[in-house]
């Protein structure tokens, strides 16, 4: 069944087009993906879909009753509407139902407690108290709670920071805990912009598995292109104002994508030849100049008039070009680490890390959000100083750093002045042609840096990077708010790039196509310091999915030397973290388990009504479809006996 349909949408601001004739439609349950260059309508499309803009022309519609929510780029709170409140009591405000339904039962037990009231306000009071307190339960309202602070839990919020106030939280916790409201709230369509934002590789997992078995549409808006292989079915790309549906997921629609480009302009040139063969045709006809002649020429020209011109594929979205230069060869060791510990405090990150790292390697530092993967860095650029150890540098190495806020930019200079004063002797040409790399062209490089959008804040980050000279690149989080395009374009430069690259990233699909050697980081028990694993990749181009199995391997074999010896010891804080997260995917899944069966015993149980319905009605007389009715209530009748056994009803 259709559960949004988008018409011919179109928008223009000013003698601006943004969109142009957007249709799609979306059957219940598709994922879809919309994918395209920053600032080329995907946010607008959403505000359309909810009303929040009119379009100049065309139409949506909703199948009956179906609820919508969205997390936008900028879905943090504010904060001065929301002081004092936890981050635990804002999730449970994604239950306003149950929150009325308890309030509303206070007042009723009061009211039953009274022994001033008539007998029959009493009664009435009751009997409401009854029939609410069902629908409370049956919707789920002695659950919401757990819900709640197990969907925090699995954001990255644990019980600490749930009961954190709002006020306390960064600009990317806000954005989770957002995120987190959405999921609870569960509308029928979901409209996430961009939210795997702030998110870890673990908690992107998670957030993927949860939306593969939602219920409901989601409408995602995202450049991460493995999370949307991963969840999406459809795929919407939106080029030059219009936009097209493709099935599957990214990987299948650029294929069907570059696919309908080769086979349009084919045609074009096949149309092109012959529209030249009979303008040949016809000046060789007019050239004669006789009567007969005149008539051919003419009856070609209105045939030519006649035929439905093909439109010669647009040029694709420019991205930006860029290529590091390496500043001459480094030594052989690149970077030690001995004995390296860090902490704040009370509060220790890790402790006792020894690595080499040696010319050449593509290093992805990986781990939880908080485990110390950008104090690392700042270890490394000596921005900070360990609280034990020490970081050595090998022979001749030049150092170029991308910092993922971007803090080294001045926000009172223009893009200009920005690149200009870092590279003061430079010709001004110059400086303005590696703007142009980075698709700053004209009045954008009068721009100030305060008014840049989050992607033009890297790209120009990128720009001042690449005309210093390096053999060690360390990058923090490098394709943050960098559209597909530019991040393939990003991937080429990093690829062909002849040093050695640190990378601090949650980016999976660049991990997966540029590491050769992965150090993950994982919190460690009881404050007491994180683990550093050292992955050395065999397969070069699949560097994450060769991670994740040896991690799967290293549970594996825990849960399998834990169920032989089942009273023995956690030796270590890894193995108390891998026994808590086995756990919480078992509560998880028997959880999801549950679910699936209640959904399929209401199915069940409307199917069988609708069966008695019919056996009493149309199949009242039709003995053979009454035969046939009979059989199938039979089937679920025996089913539901199971279901009920199941869920003890």
């Amino acid at each position: 069944m259709t559960s949004i349909s988008v018409n011919d949408l179109s928008l223009s601001f000013g003698i601006k087009p943004v969109l142009v004739k957007v249709s799609f439609s979306l059957e219940d349950g598709d994922k879809l993906g919309i994918i395209g260059v920053n600032g080329c309508g995907k946010s607008t499309l959403f505000k359309l879909i909810l009303g929040e803009l009119e379009p100049d022309e065309g139409n949506i519609f909703f199948s009956k009753n179906k609820t919508v929510g969205i997390l936008t780029q900028d879905g943090a709170f504010e904060v001065s509407d929301l002081c004092g409140t936890s981050v635990l009591e804002q999730m449970y405000t994604a239950y306003p139902q149950h929150l009325r339904a308890e309030t509303r039962l206070a007042e009723l037990e009061a009211a039953l407690h009274d022994d001033t009231r008539p007998a029959e306000e009493t009664m009435r009071a009751s009997t409401e108290y009854a029939e609410l307190y069902r629908k409370y339960s049956e919707g789920g309202g002695l659950e919401f709670r757990g819900r709640a602070a197990s969907i925090l839990q699995k954001m990255g919020f644990d019980a600490a920071a749930q009961a954190q106030d709002i006020e306390t939280l960064s600009g990317g916790q806000r954005t989770r805990l957002a995120l987190a409201k959405q999921l609870c709230a569960e509308p029928d369509i979901l409209l996430l912009d961009e939210p795997t934002n702030h998110l870890d590789i673990e908690t992107m997992g998670w957030l993927e598995n949860f939306l593969i078995d939602y219920a409901g549409n989601v409408l995602i808006i995202s450049h991460d292109r493995f999370f949307l292989d991963r969840v999406t079915n459809k795929t919407l790309r939106i080029e030059h104002c219009r936009a097209k549906l493709y099935n599957g997921g990214y990987t299948a629609s650029v294929a069907q994508y570059e696919e309908d480009r080769a086979i349009q302009e084919k045609h074009y040139q096949i149309q092109q030849k012959e529209i030249a063969r009979q303008e040949a045709y016809i000046a060789q006809q007019r050239a004669w100049n006789r009567e007969r002649n005149i008539i051919a020429a003419e009856s070609r020209e209105k045939a030519l008039e006649r035929m439905v011109k093909i439109e010669k594929p647009k040029a694709a979205p420019k991205s930006i070009r860029m290529h590091f230069t390496a500043s001459g060869e480094s030594g052989n060791e690149v970077l030690r680490a001995r004995g390296l510990s860090m902490g704040f405090g009370a509060h220790t990150l890790f402790s006792n890390l020894d690595f080499l790292i040696k010319k050449r390697e593509r290093v992805f530092i990986v781990g939880p959000n908080g485990c110390g993967k950008s104090t690392l860095i700042k270890l490394m650029l000596d921005q900070l100083a360990p609280t034990a150890g020490l970081i050595e540098f090998g022979y001749n190495v030049e150092i170029g750093y991308y910092d993922q806020e971007n803090q080294n930019l001045d926000p009172t200079k223009t893009v200009l002045e920005e690149l200009w004063s870092a590279y003061p002797t430079l010709p001004e040409l110059d400086i303005r042609n590696a703007l142009a790399l980075f698709l700053f062209r004209g009045d954008d490089i009068e721009k100030t840096v305060s008014v840049l959008s989050g992607g033009e804040r890297a790209r120009l980050t990128l720009a001042k990077l690449i005309l210093s000279k390096m053999n060690l690149l360390i990058l923090d989080e490098p394709t943050n708010h960098l559209d597909i395009n530019s991040r393939e374009a990003l991937e080429a430069a990093l690829e062909g790039f002849d040093g050695t690259l640190i990378t601090v990233s949650h980016d999976r699909y660049l991990i997966d196509k540029l590491a050769t050697r992965i150090l993950a980081l994982s919190p460690g028990a009881a404050m007491g310091g994180g683990d550093l694993y050292d992955y050395r990749v065999t397969h070069e181009g699949h560097g994450y999915s060769e991670l994740r199995e040896l991690m799967a391997e290293r549970e594996a074999a825990y849960t399998a030397a834990q169920a032989e010896s089942p009273d023995a010891e956690v030796s270590s804080g890894r193995e108390q973290y891998l026994q808590q997260k086995k756990s919480r995917n078992d509560a998880r899944n028997e959880k999801k388990r549950r679910e699936a069966l209640a959904r399929e015993q209401v199915k069940l149980e409307k199917e069988l009504e609708t069966l008695e319905e019919e056996l009493w009605g149309e199949a009242a007389t039709n003995y053979v479809r009454a035969a046939e009715i009979e059989a199938r209530k039979s089937e679920v009748e025996e089913r539901l006996m199971e279901i009920y056994e199941e869920i003890g009803v």
